[in-house]
């Protein structure tokens, strides 16, 4: 393998003042294949970036907390398709925005069909994100809902944008599935996943709240600004007042997520049984295609359309395709982000997984998009 010009790639990036820093590693089943780091946790600081240094990664998380309702699942505490409001009473009678009124208040009508584990590991269950649906951002703004990302409880009382099981919508369906979690398991997800997903995989810098020790590996929150040039932004732990956000609440690194990944090209290792990986792995959605997000706040996300072209679909926690990516990816590999312009993606046929871990809004940068584009087409022609 050419590390010399993967590193080279990042190096040129940071150079060109594409990105102020990143993490990036790889695996395979039998161990991590490499990992370096590239810039600095924080233009404003020279402490450089290190291979385990701790970035938000937002919905990254999402992959562990679909692992978690999975191993539910196998245990006979969930339901793939019964109805969640079996565990979850608040979804027992969904409601799906249609539209305003001439004053601007919303107009709701009763969902067609309940809401299952299933759509919402597929995020087929009508959910949104305001940032990426301007109705839904509207609905927010006219009846003074607070957004899921305050970790109020509140937040997640949202309306349908379609009925269940109609449409791919990206939202806070993953939210949802670890409320389910803390349900039928009785641990708050934190202590699940230490007990059952991060503490087996010995994740340990893999967290809701970071702790006060991993501060000075922490990595700075960075925008792009008008000019192009980047600078520093204040950015919280995501608060969690009210729960826990299985969606996008995680603190975590890049050796601690092939970890994770490992175990998915391991079928499962201890954690899952290897038919519920394949689960995982092929489509959930039938005809529908994922993978497209819109954009209803350009300062937070561009929006994105994963693999143009593609009539990707969705397995019960990742995004697939049907067809090679066109910077190496095979057919079939597993794939998702998480907002600060975090990738990772999961070879199945290949056998290697691979992350790259920035801190840079908006997400879908188009500099940090090149970056992860570099990178993922240099790994391949190394190996």
């Amino acid at each position: 393998m050419n590390l010399p010009a993967l590193k080279s790639v990042l190096e040129n990036a940071v150079a060109a003042g594409a990105i102020p820093g990143a993490v990036v590693a790889a695996t395979d089943p039998a161990g991590t294949m490499f990992e370096f780091a590239v810039g600095r946790q924080s233009m404003n600081e020279p402490q450089p970036m290190q291979v385990n240094s701790v970035f938000w990664v937002a919905s990254m998380t999402k992959a562990l907390t679909s692992v978690a309702a999975l191993q539910m699942v196998e245990a006979g505490k969930l339901k793939l398709d019964t109805p969640i409001s079996d565990v979850l009473p608040d979804l027992a009678a969904p409601q799906v925005l249609e539209g305003f009124d001439a004053d601007g208040k919303p107009r709701l009508r009763s969902a067609v069909g309940s809401i299952t584990l299933r759509q919402l590991l597929s995020h087929t269950a009508g959910f949104s994100y305001e940032f990426s649906n301007p109705h839904l951002a509207r609905y927010l703004k006219e009846t003074k809902t607070p957004s899921a990302a305050t970790g109020l409880l509140a937040g997640l009382n949202q309306p349908l944008m379609s009925d269940p099981g109609t449409r791919w919508e990206y939202g806070i369906n993953t939210d949802w599935v670890g409320r389910a979690v803390e349900t039928v398991s009785g641990l708050k997800l934190d202590t699940y996943f230490e007990r059952h997903i991060s503490g087996p995989l010995g994740m340990g810098d893999t967290l809701f709240s970071p702790r006060a020790d991993q501060g000075p590996r922490r990595v700075a929150m960075h925008k792009r600004a008008v000019d192009h040039s980047l600078e520093v932004i204040q950015f919280d732990p995501r608060p969690a007042p009210e729960f826990l956000s299985g969606g996008g609440g995680l603190y975590s690194s890049a050796p601690d997520y092939l970890a994770f990944m490992r175990m998915i090209l391991n079928q499962g290792g201890s954690l899952l049984k290897p038919e519920t990986v394949l689960a995982m792995s092929t489509n959930q959605i039938g005809s529908l295609r994922a993978g497209v997000l819109g954009s209803a706040n350009p300062g937070l996300s561009f929006g994105s359309d994963f693999y143009p072209g593609m009539d990707s679909k969705w397995g019960l926690g990742f995004l697939l395709n049907p067809a090679p990516g066109k910077f190496g990816r095979s057919a079939g590999s597993l794939t998702w982000a998480g907002l600060p312009n975090c990738f990772y993606w999961i070879d199945v046929p290949r056998k290697i997984a691979a992350v790259i871990l920035m801190q840079l809004l908006p997400c879908g940068d188009p500099a940090a998009l090149r970056t992860y584009a570099a990178f993922e087409a240099a790994l391949y022609a190394s190996l």
